[in-house]
């Protein structure tokens, strides 16, 4: 190459960085153009919302995951500003204060991150899975192991989670439809269940992590009450919710014994006896139209329920009776949504791969 055509090239590059605004955008799956994917940051119960899409930068120069699908969403229960970001096709992400932006996590091997999970009582004990395999990091995302990969390359791992009273049982939920179960920390596994359908998420009760809840693509929700040694599907109590077995969020409430909360193709239901019974929440659009996407409750008060669509952002602060409507920012689908439980009045909204379409 002569000199002159490498200052040609050079001169170009530099052009192209320029006219992009002088940013690096971490990119998706999807290719979009668009720059408004990413997290949303709300400080006031979703009136209003900012776009908190800056990446640090050891070298100085902007980055943004501006056109970062978020996959999901996990703070730190032991500190509220420590937030981790699962994404599609651009790693993981995390922030220990969203004043200084966020960090990419480079040494994590993996490039979508379907489900990110925190030890309860030691924050550097991170669980977070890519494709078939889960990995662990133990010193605060400075390197990673992996502790489970599925023989099936095709399974993925949706869900992690962990138990609070002994945070050695670590529990995941695959595509496949297993739940499997370590009990020294990610060293050994163990299948204890499988559902009719992909489990979408797992969760521990706040109040007694005996109990476990999976909610599935197609199968309903599923409890167990003895650390998954046998469970019992709620099909039956939910019949009479037409389309209830496609679930698509389940919220367990921590200030409320038994209260739970699940977003399904009926709409929203809630059980306050812990799934025994279960009852329709009153949306303002018609269930078959309400499409919901994720919902969340404040910890402190579950009355205070929080849900978002492809379109809207709802909010009720007397638990359902009556809701405010705000619109959603950018142009996508909104993909999950979580609540500072230190400062409820917090909110932060994660942003998925797909263009939001008109139906509520």
């Amino acid at each position: 190459m002569t000199q002159k055509n490498f200052f040609q090239i050079f001169f170009l590059s530099f052009l192209i960085i320029l006219v992009s605004g002088c940013s690096i955008s971490f990119g998706g799956e999807e290719g979009g153009t668009d720059r408004d994917a990413g997290v949303y940051l709300s400080t006031n119960q979703g009136d209003t919302w900012n776009h908190k899409h800056l990446v640090s930068s050891p070298g100085g120069e902007a980055q943004s995951i501006s056109r970062v699908p978020v996959i999901d969403l996990t703070m730190d229960p032991s500190d509220h500003k420590a937030v981790y970001l699962g994404s599609a096709g651009s790693g993981l992400f995390y922030t220990y204060n969203l004043d200084n932006g966020w960090t990419r996590a480079d040494t994590f091997p993996g490039q979508t991150v379907n489900a990110v999970t925190v030890h309860p009582d030691s924050k550097c004990i991170i669980y977070a899975s890519a494709g078939n395999q889960v990995f662990k990091s133990t010193d605060c995302n400075r390197t990673w192991s992996s502790v489970y990969y599925d023989d099936d390359p095709k399974t993925r791992i949706n869900s992690i989670a962990i138990d609070h009273y002994n945070p050695r049982v670590v529990y995941i939920g695959t595509t496949r439809g297993d739940v499997i179960k370590s009990l020294d920390g990610g060293g050994s596994w163990q299948a204890i269940h499988r559902a009719k359908s992909s489990i979408k998420e797992v969760k521990v009760s706040p109040q007694d992590s005996r109990i476990l809840f999976i909610s599935t693509q197609k199968d309903g929700i599923s409890r167990s009450q003895d650390g998954g040694e046998n469970w019992e599907n709620f099909k039956d109590k939910l019949k009479e919710f037409r389309n209830s077995n496609r679930v698509r969020d389940i919220e367990l409430c921590k200030a409320q014994d038994g209260l739970i909360f699940i977003a399904t193709n009926y709409g929203m239901l809630k059980s306050e006896d812990g799934g025994e019974t279960w009852s329709r929440v009153e949306l303002i659009t018609p269930e078959k139209e309400a499409i919901i996407n994720a919902v969340a409750l404040n910890p402190q008060n579950c009355s205070q329920i929080y849900y978002v669509t492809n379109t809207t952002f709802y909010r009720s602060l007397d638990m359902g009776e009556n809701w405010a409507t705000i619109n959603l920012p950018g142009s996508r689908k909104s993909s999950d949504l979580i609540i500072d439980f230190k400062k409820p009045r917090v909110l932060y909204l994660g942003m998925g791969q797909e263009p939001k379409q008109t139906r509520y």
